[in-house]
């Protein structure tokens, strides 16, 4: 048997420097080679680097998961040079928040297309490959925003809901075929440079666990990933105590 078929692959649509890095890192830790995507590679570094001091292995890739032929040609490179993707995670955001008002049709289709079809191209792909083995995972990153369209966000809960609603469809489908589809409902701020910023009353919660840690989420989507499939959850709620909901 060839080297590439003994590897493991976790695949991380949206790399970011919070979540997304941290559950690279994660599957890393756990002998899986992370493959992670943004649209610039150069973004990629640190975290590449990161993995790979402390003794994972990892490669990057710059793909815009919006458009069909690169979410193709992406998969097929990691399954033909790398290993089989046993665990697919999309982690696309696209939080803008806008006025009904105000918001253009670009803007929202735009987001569309990253918080939900995005997750459509890349999940559809991976299932091919994971149904053909009769195995594997497919991970959806949500927010309350899927649940509950807030004031504002109009754009972003419509896309949201079609990517809990796709994930929905995908597990009942999936799941008689040993393919564990799961949506994790991230509810709350996300310890990112982002909240540090622009955010800082809400940051200084940070001390009394009242925002998210990256690290804990990503262990999370570990444990999604490793359940047995007598117990599988579909969707697990992720938010700090002192949350409200």
């Amino acid at each position: 048997m060839s080297d590439v078929h003994n590897k493991k692959v976790a695949l991380v649509i949206g790399a970011g420097d919070a979540t997304g890095g941290a559950i690279a890192r994660r599957f890393a830790r756990e002998g899986y080679v992370a493959c992670v995507t943004r649209r610039s590679l150069d973004k990629l570094q640190p975290l590449l680097e990161q993995i790979r001091a402390e003794g994972g292995q990892a490669h990057g890739f710059a793909s815009d998961a919006r458009q069909e032929e690169q979410v193709a040609e992406l998969v097929e490179h990691i399954e033909r040079e790398i290993g089989p993707i046993e665990a697919m995670v999309f982690n696309i955001g696209a939080n803008v928040p806008c006025s009904i008002l105000e918001e253009t049709a670009r803007k929202y289709f735009k987001i569309w297309e990253m918080a939900c079809f995005a997750g459509f191209l890349t999940s559809q792909a991976v299932a091919k490959r994971m149904v053909a083995r009769g195995r594997g995972t497919i991970l959806f990153t949500g927010a309350t925003a899927g649940l509950r369209g807030a004031a504002g966000f109009a754009a972003f809960a419509g896309a949201k809901h079609g990517i809990r609603a796709l994930a929905q469809s995908m597990a009942r489908e999936l799941g008689p075929l040993n393919v564990h589809v799961a949506h994790v409902v991230v509810d709350g701020a996300i310890d990112t440079a982002f909240i540090r910023d622009s955010f800082p009353e809400l940051y200084a919660k940070k001390d009394q666990d009242g925002i998210l840690d990256p690290e804990h989420i990503a262990d999370s989507y570990w444990y999604l990933h490793s359940q047995p499939r007598d117990a599988w959850t579909f969707e697990l709620d992720l938010r700090p105590w002192i949350e409200r909901w």
